[in-house]
């Protein structure tokens, strides 16, 4: 019965965006509310992370400290630059390739460091 009822309610919510004028102007705000909020989570981890991991990264070489922040770097550039590599087929190949070597890169090199 309750999963009958978490249908239903699914369901309405469903018909509701699809019936009203504004409904779809309305799935596009909540669907940006959620982006910002799993954005937001994603952000918190690393910040946490960051936090845990200061005497780790503190006691990486320069250079290595450079390998990974270059990673994290081109990670950063392809994720700003998403919809516009995505749109052609050699730039979604492009954005895969950076996307797999900065994290092979960032992998490899805090193995190799610890």
């Amino acid at each position: 019965m309750r999963v009958l009822r978490n249908v239903a309610i699914v369901a309405l919510i469903a018909l509701l965006l699809t019936v009203l004028p504004a409904g779809g102007n309305l799935a596009t705000g909540i669907l940006a509310a959620l982006s910002l909020a799993f954005a937001g989570s994603i952000a918190m981890l690393a910040v946490r992370f960051w936090r845990e991991r200061s005497m780790a990264r503190d006691a990486l070489s320069d250079r290595e400290r450079g390998l990974i922040y270059t990673g994290l770097g081109a990670i950063a550039l392809m994720v700003v630059g998403t919809d516009e590599l995505l749109d052609t087929g050699p730039g979604t190949i492009a954005w895969l390739l950076v996307i797999a070597v900065s994290g092979w890169l960032i992998y490899t090199t805090w193995r190799s460091a610890f």
